[in-house]
């Protein structure tokens, strides 16, 4: 049985799956319809792509409520959940703050221009029933990148499985579905990076079943006066979070994984607490170099 890599881009991010059969015609057909699939969802949802149903959603914004199919009113569901459980912390219409941070700038945003952006962020003002989405105010917008690339994730791994590969894994810039063990049993072993050392890892992690995700202050950031300020926005202050450098957490699903990474990084000294509630394995980096963890 060979293990066969299929390197490809997608969301924005470098991405591989890796399957282990016994010819590689049958992992290479099963990685192309799992590329299909992610290739599908990023069509769908991508704020970027004109024709979205997230783009028009977002056009629509102020105006009329937007009709969404069942797999679409399932995601937003999902963030609804993580809106509460996170105390209005995960909150999808927070993109639009992106537009006040130039990551290719060492400038901070104005307050002005925070301030007008805050005014149309809140998952509150968002309408949601059974066959739709509508925003409330001009200006709004949702972005499900927060969630997207580990659905996305979940939902390939499913295909490789429907395709006959009991072994692999599908890695989205570090948030990783596991299918079943390597052919002889053994778990996949998972680097994660070291957030001040680019190209060395801080540890190790031996992976059996279900995913892993990784959040950190590292991915998109710029300096200024010293001081580090990352992609990973506050919703309700417009600010970028600084309690941790990276958090790491295996769940069942890549989503569950890349949700609770996301919410860790946001709620800072709350988020071992968080973590704890809902009986994840974690490993996080403070601003200070320790490290926390649960085995």
């Amino acid at each position: 049985m060979g293990i066969f890599r299929f390197g490809f881009n997608a969301m924005g991010c470098c991405c591989e799956i890796v399957a282990a059969c016994s010819g590689k015609g049958m992992a290479l057909s099963a990685a192309e319809a799992a590329m299909h699939e992610i290739a599908r969802i990023e069509r769908k949802y991508s704020r970027y792509l004109p024709g979205s149903i997230v783009s028009t959603i977002n056009e629509a914004a102020g105006g009329a409520m937007v009709s969404c199919d069942e797999e679409t009113m399932r995601l937003f569901r999902h963030a609804d959940k993580l809106y509460e459980q996170s105390g209005g912390l995960f909150d999808v219409t927070s993109g639009v703050l992106r537009k006040a941070w130039d990551f290719n700038k060492p400038e901070l945003p104005g307050k002005r221009v925070l301030e007008k952006l805050l005014e149309v962020v809140g998952w509150h003002l968002v309408d949601l029933d059974e066959r739709g989405v509508r925003l409330a105010r001009q200006g709004m917008q949702v972005d499900l990148g927060g969630i997207g690339k580990e659905y996305a994730a979940d939902c390939a791994a499913e295909i490789l499985y429907e395709k006959g590969i009991r072994h692999g894994y599908v890695n989205m810039a570090g948030d990783v579905r596991v299918v079943g063990t390597q052919p002889d049993g053994a778990p996949w072993t998972i680097g994660i990076r070291d957030p001040r050392n680019p190209g060395s890892t801080m540890a190790s992690i031996p992976l059996f079943s279900g995913a892993l995700a990784t959040s950190g202050d590292y991915e998109r950031y710029i300096e200024v006066g010293g001081r580090r300020y990352c992609h990973i926005l506050d919703p309700h202050t417009g600010y970028p979070v600084a309690f941790w450098r990276s958090v790491t957490v295996i769940a069942s699903t890549a989503l569950e994984a890349g949700s609770c990474t996301t919410i860790g990084m946001l709620k800072g000294h709350e988020a071992i607490d968080y973590m704890a509630l809902h009986g994840v394995k974690y490993l996080a980096m403070d601003s200070a170099g320790r490290i926390f963890h649960k085995d």
